[in-house]
């Protein structure tokens, strides 16, 4: 597998392509969760226009009144290909995935296919905030196994929570974040198979989310599927092109299942009536057709990132940021400035930017704040100097 370089498309960056007023006309959690005064960078959707081949896939489907029940492997198909241009990973078996409502259901659906209630399912905090809501709302116990100092999977400490998980004879499952949200750390191979042999070792069932593997944004970085490192043939892993392509009202998910777990023969029926038929000719059309525009928003991103971190020395130099390899978000140390547990209220009420409190990322959540970079650079800077602003 060899990382991809950044932008060799062609395509105009779909970050420069809309301005603040025709942002402020979206409906979407985004933009209406705050007055119009916010500039709002927390929610992780993007500010750009769709890819071309998506916006024609829907509006096709549209014209035709193609607007029934999803059915077939045609999604399935996209991605095994998309999987195999972009990671090097043929291994992606059609036969062993299912479509699902949207990734965060479809992690519930495996985990109530490989626990009971009240059995421990293991993260990786701080950690997307809702590993813990939808673990608790499901009558799983949330057990954390705290990331490094350096934001990586501290494989110690996951053995004795591995450990610790099983001994009292019930089942267990890790919940995998791959790439890693909020720190943006792309796992590698031998990061990733160590975890497949320490869950093996312990009997701890893995369930990865890679909703982020399309947005890896660091030029010398590659992500690495759960299920192609070996060890992990009883793994199961989630993937949509949600996060990659701005697809989260477009509900549609995958399923995928190693050569030795047969868990998804027991999934119920009525799971693969959820997601959207038109979601998943959506994520079909981006996965087989929209890379070129991929290859444009990474490039977008990986500038902000830049930007980002020299905004960051020049007007709030203690702020602590380790720029990560993937996702489009940031996630900032703000500890230094003396704002208390929750800055993320100090910047909103003070400099009307709107960021991602630390708090409900878990353990090492307090006194940080995750900052969304997919939006166009003088958004970017405009939110920078307020949350500057804020402090004096």
């Amino acid at each position: 597998m060899t990382s991809t370089p950044r932008d060799q498309s062609g395509e105009p960056n779909p970050l420069h392509a809309l301005t603040l007023d025709e942002l402020r006309r979206r409906t979407s959690m985004k933009w209406r969760t705050h007055p119009a005064d916010v500039l709002p960078l927390w929610v992780a959707e993007m500010d750009v226009p769709l890819a071309r081949p998506v916006v024609r896939a829907v509006t096709e489907a549209m014209e035709l009144g193609d607007t029934g029940y999803p059915i077939g492997t045609a999604y399935a198909e996209a991605l095994a290909a998309f999987a195999g241009k972009r990671w090097g990973w043929d291994d992606l078996a059609v036969e062993r995935t299912a479509i699902v409502p949207d990734v965060m259901l479809g992690v519930v659906e495996m985990l109530r296919l490989v626990t009971d209630p009240g059995d421990p399912v293991i993260v990786n905090p701080p950690v997307y905030p809702p590993f813990y809501a939808f673990v608790t709302h499901m009558d799983r116990r949330v057990v954390e196994a705290p990331l490094d100092p350096g934001l990586r999977i501290d494989l110690g400490v996951l053995e004795e929570t591995f450990r610790r998980a099983v001994a009292g004879g019930g089942r267990a499952a890790y919940l995998l974040c791959s790439p890693h949200n909020p720190t943006g750390t792309v796992h590698t191979a031998d990061e990733l198979a160590a975890v497949a042999a320490l869950a093996e070792r312990h009997g701890v069932r893995v369930v990865a989310d890679e909703i982020h593997a399309p947005v890896v944004t660091a030029p010398d970085a590659r992500f690495v599927p759960y299920l192609s490192v070996p060890g992990a043939e009883r793994g199961l892993a989630l993937m949509s092109a949600s996060k990659g392509w701005n697809l989260a009202g477009l509900k549609a998910a995958l399923a995928l299942a190693g050569p030795g777990a047969a868990d998804l023969a027991r999934m119920p029926e009525e799971v693969g009536h959820g997601p959207s038929h038109i979601g998943v000719l959506a994520h079909t059309a981006a996965l087989r057709d929209g890379t070129a525009w991929l290859e444009a928003v990474l490039a977008g991103i990986d500038e902000n990132r830049r930007l980002l971190t020299e905004l960051l020395a020049e007007r709030l130099p203690g702020v602590v940021h380790r720029p990560g390899e993937a996702t489009y978000l940031a996630w900032l140390d703000c500890r230094a400035l003396g704002l208390g547990d929750d800055p993320a209220e100090v910047f909103l009420d003070r400099g009307r930017v709107a960021l991602s409190s630390g708090l409900p990322f878990g353990s090492g959540g307090a006194g940080h704040v995750r900052l969304n970079l997919a939006t166009s650079p003088e958004v970017l800077t405009e939110a920078v100097g307020r949350m500057a602003a804020a402090l004096r």
